[in-house]
């Protein structure tokens, strides 16, 4: 059966995440987080239920917005629109699941970032030793159950991890960071801040102990960043 025709402003909608998230897997290059065809972007598309998503094993100078891939938020490709003749990212079932689970999510970020992946290798939760983590994470970055690529184990093992949790930031055993937010480019933020926090208290790490930040201030830092922080809504750019 043919899916319902989808209304003119949810044509729109998709039309600006396709865009998105095409441009945006060239952040993940100029930051370092991927390397070869590695890692993924993908947004919901509001008002529907469906997200983008990358093609899989294409080279990031290869892709633009007609060749990301609509979803539904069962992991199907969306039949006979732009992209669907392409297998989409092997990570497609984690993210419709997070999707599914997580309505407040409006993108997801997968990389290989090496220092962040360090960590996932160790198995060991980054802690919360510097302002900057506590403004943008809340606390520590944990660590996901270890998963196997291909269904949706390893889009269960983010969602236990993260709900409830304030970071926007997971470390699943062994494999990698996954990163969330409101949208796509707040996703792809957080999987640089991750990286940099990441690469950061390794080496501190390396010179000695790390001075802890006590709970009150990680809790003071991170609601004045989050509400304070930055231009009010609205204002002139």
């Amino acid at each position: 059966m043919s899916p319902a025709p989808l209304s003119p402003e949810v044509q729109v909608a998709i039309a600006r995440v396709r865009e998105d998230v095409a441009a945006l897997h060239a952040q993940l290059v100029r930051y370092g987080l991927v390397v070869w065809t590695g890692g993924n972007v993908s947004g919901r598309v509001p008002g529907a239920d469906l997200f983008v998503i990358k093609p899989s094993g294409v080279d990031y100078d290869d892709l633009d917005p007609a060749n990301m891939i609509l979803c539904t938020l069962d992991g199907e490709v969306v039949p006979n629109t732009p992209g669907s003749e392409r297998s989409p990212s092997s990570d497609t079932a984690a993210h419709a699941y997070v999707y599914r689970n997580m309505p407040e999510v409006g993108g997801v970020v997968h990389t290989h970032s090496t220092y962040a992946t360090a960590w996932a290798a160790r198995g060991e939760a980054i802690p919360c030793v510097i302002t900057a983590m506590a403004d943008e994470f809340g606390g520590e970055i944990p660590v996901g159950p270890f998963a196997i690529i291909g269904d949706d184990s390893i889009g269960r093992g983010i969602v236990e991890t993260l709900t409830g949790h304030r970071s926007r930031a997971v470390l699943m055993q062994n494999h990698g960071p996954f990163t969330i937010g409101k949208d796509a480019r707040d996703a792809v933020k957080a999987a640089v801040m991750l990286e940099d926090v990441a690469r950061t208290i390794h080496i501190a790490r390396q010179l000695g102990e790390p001075l802890p930040i006590a709970p009150e201030a990680i809790d003071a830092l991170f609601d004045r960043y989050q509400n304070v922080y930055g231009q009010p809504a609205g204002a002139a750019r």
